[in-house]
This record gives C-alpha cells, sequence and structure tokens, in this order.
C-alpha cells in the first residue's frame, strides 16, 4: 500500500505529465523568457507536493500551478531586481497575478505558439525537436535522450543552447505570418509526430502508452490543419494519428500487457476515428500531392480495413512502402517495408532486407530481425537479437512482452 507521500507524489506527477507544457507555455507569454517560465513552473511543483492533499486536489491543478508559478516568477524578479526596469517588469506581472493577458490575434493558443517559437528555422534541427519535446511534451532530458540514441549530457547541453538562442536572437513568441508558414511547416509536423510517439509507447515508466502526450498531439495536429488546411501533409499527420489513436485502446490487454496488432481485439478499435481518418485519407488523395505522412496514413487506413477481421491487403501496403521509399528512403521506411515483406514473400527474403540495415541502436530493428529469426527457425540468433532489443528500451510492458518472446523461443 502506497504511504502519504508517495501517494501525493504520483498525483503531482499525474499533473505535471497532463499540464506541464501548458502551464510553461502560458507563462512564457508572460515573462517572455522560457528559462524563467521553466523555473517557476518548477518551483511551484514543489509547492504543490508539500501542500497538496492526494485525496482532495484543487480543481484545476493547472490554473493553480500557473498561478503559483506567476508569483514565484515575481518574487525572483524583485529578489534579483537591481534596476527600475526590473521593477517596473515586476509590478506588470503583479498586474496579471489573477489573469494573464490576453493576446489579439488569428491563434489564440499558448502550446500552439510555443511549438512554433521552438521550430524557429534558426535553431538546429536536433534542437528543435528536443526542446520541444522537453516543454510541450514534458518528458524528462533522459527520455529524450533515450530516444535520439545520444549521451544525455548531449541532449542536456542541446536544450540549454535553444533557449538561450532563443532570448538572444528575440525569437518571438507567436505563431509566423501566414507568408512564413510553409517553410515551417516540415519542422513543426515532424516535432508533433514525435510527440505522438513518445505517448504512443513511453520510452521509460511503467506504462506503455502516455495517454496525455497521444492526446496533446492530435489537437496540436487539428489546430495546424485549421491554421493551413490546404496543407496536404498537415492533413495527412492529423490522418496518421488518429488511425493510430484508433487502436490504441486494444494495444494492452486487462492486465496491461502489450497486443501486437495481429491479435487486437478489433472490438476495441475505435470506429469514429477510423471514419475521419479515412476520410482525410481520401482527401489527401484526391490532391495527388503524396508527402511522407499522407502515405503512412494510407497504410493505416489499409490495416483499418481489417476491422471486419480479414487479412491486411499486404500487397498494397507494400506498394505504398514503395512508394514511400522513393520520397523518404530512411533505413526505418526500409525496415518497416521489410516486415511488412515478409508477409507476402517470407521471412526469409525479409530478413535479408533487414540485414542489409544499419540500425543498431533502434530497437525496433532488433525486434523485427527476431521475429523473422523465429519465423525462419533460428532461435539462438533470435534469442541474442531479443537481447539485444531488451537492452535498448526501459519500458516495463515492452520489456515483459520482449522477456515472454524471447523465453517462448
Amino acid at each position: 500500500m502506497e504511504s502519504g507521500t508517495d501517494t501525493s507524489q504520483s498525483a503531482i506527477a499525474r499533473v505535471f505529465r497532463e499540464e506541464y507544457g501548458r502551464c510553461v507555455s502560458t507563462l512564457t507569454r508572460v515573462l517572455g523568457d522560457i528559462s524563467l517560465a521553466e523555473d517557476a513552473v518548477a518551483e511551484a511543483f514543489t509547492v504543490a507536493v508539500s501542500t497538496w492533499d492526494p485525496k482532495d486536489l484543487p480543481p484545476n491543478p493547472g490554473g493553480w500551478i500557473t498561478t503559483t508559478a506567476r508569483r514565484r516568477a515575481i518574487d525572483r524578479l524583485r529578489r534579483e531586481s537591481t534596476r527600475e526596469a526590473r521593477h517596473a517588469e515586476a509590478a506588470l506581472l503583479h498586474t496579471y497575478d489573477d489573469e494573464p493577458p490576453k493576446e489579439v490575434g488569428p491563434v489564440r493558443d499558448d502550446r500552439l505558439r510555443m511549438l512554433f517559437t521552438c521550430c524557429h528555422p534558426a535553431l538546429a534541427p536536433e534542437a528543435r525537436v528536443a526542446l520541444t519535446l522537453r516543454i510541450l511534451g514534458g518528458l524528462e532530458t533522459p527520455d529524450i535522450a533515450r530516444a535520439f540514441l545520444v549521451p544525455e549530457p548531449t541532449l542536456a547541453q542541446r536544450i540549454v543552447r535553444a533557449k538561450k538562442k532563443i532570448a538572444e536572437a528575440k525569437i518571438p513568441y507567436r505563431v509566423p505570418r501566414d507568408a512564413d508558414l510553409p517553410e515551417r511547416l516540415a519542422g513543426v509536423l515532424a516535432v508533433v509526430y514525435l510527440i505522438y510517439n513518445a505517448g504512443h509507447t513511453s520510452p521509460s515508466g511503467d506504462s506503455l502508452h502516455r495517454v496525455e502526450l497521444c492526446d496533446e498531439a492530435v489537437r496540436l495536429a487539428r489546430l495546424i490543419v485549421e491554421l493551413m488546411p490546404d496543407e496536404p501533409e498537415a492533413v495527412g499527420l492529423l490522418a496518421l494519428l488518429l488511425l493510430l489513436e484508433s487502436r490504441r485502446p486494444a494495444r494492452t490487454a486487462a492486465d496491461g500487457s502489450l497486443v501486437l496488432l495481429p491479435d487486437q481485439d478489433r472490438a476495441l478499435w475505435r470506429a469514429d476515428l477510423i471514419s475521419e481518418g479515412q476520410s482525410l485519407v481520401r482527401a489527401c488523395l484526391r490532391r495527388n500531392t503524396p508527402g511522407p505522412y499522407q502515405i503512412q496514413a494510407a497504410i493505416n487506413a489499409v490495416h483499418a480495413d481489417t476491422a471486419d477481421g480479414s487479412e491486411p491487403d499486404w500487397r498494397q501496403i507494400v506498394a505504398l512502402y514503395d512508394q514511400l521509399m522513393t520520397i523518404a528512403p530512411t533505413p526505418v521506411v526500409a525496415l518497416n517495408r521489410a516486415v511488412a515483406l515478409a508477409e507476402l514473400d517470407g521471412p526469409t527474403v525479409a530478413l535479408a532486407e533487414i540485414e542489409r540495415l544499419d540500425l543498431p541502436d533502434y530497437q525496433p530493428y532488433w525486434v523485427g530481425r527476431a521475429e523473422m529469426l523465429v519465423r525462419a527457425g533460428r532461435g539462438p540468433e533470435a534469442r541474442d537479437s531479443f537481447d539485444r532489443a531488451l537492452a535498448l528500451t526501459d519500458n516495463a510492458v515492452e520489456r515483459a512482452y520482449l522477456t515472454r518472446r524471447r523465453a517462448e523461443v
């Protein structure tokens, strides 16, 4: 049984995961400084740990955190004020102590503004993604480092440099003008997809999913489509996320264990999300300007056709992967194509494709290789690949599944 402290910390951790990005984004608009906003929100969560009753949380935990963080920021500015301007800034913050200033403009969403700020072209691509996952995703630095396959200190330095660049270059905290949106879109879509992936399969922890990240990614994707309805790749990403989300209820059993796609209870798939996602895919097809997210959405739309229990059209899926390879010829796409190819040409052909790839630190590579080796009757090699996969995941649900599969070989 959990102690009171453990329960309190668990409740705070849940609120942190769900509210951190919104609180930092809102406070950044007020303060104009991401680092100061993050520090103030962290202090507010520390206060919450010591003062909240875990059985009686505030009715609006995010609002409580934002208000407390704002007051902490005021106190800090006053303590550090050595010039008249700092006193004036603290006085301004005090004016908005109960209600943050409203921004006039077509997009009234702090997190979308934060997304475009973090994805500014002045920042290096890897820094954009890392900073956004840290702020909007609320992911800890070790988790992001594992996702990028880089040492934790390297990742931390990227985030620090990115925040410093935003401050020094005076990068505005706003959605860019219409003329600037297209050149910023690719980076923004990539980050939203990564936020979703971090929620779809959490890098660490005891649960397979981080639902709040999945929800936030879908919410941001919808906002981007509202902002740029004529951008096919924005529509394609939204379709992709909706189709992936439709299967999430079936990805885990009642005991929380992982259930792979072929074994999922299709009655649990969400028909509303499938219908919406497939409708968006059809809209993309009519535009006839294919891009990576649109094609991935089309692949998942084919899988969604099996909600009635039928077998997927693997020939169509492989053909779509072939098209994707011409647009985005990455090793990860090649790996996914090889796994699909196994359903047409068998595990030996797929294994030959997989072993051409150079993905030594990519966990799904070793899982895919292990499964092909199992199907090819090469048990000892399969066990070695399962061992490599186990060494590359800190998610308890994935580890339990891989351990079980290894024991079955």
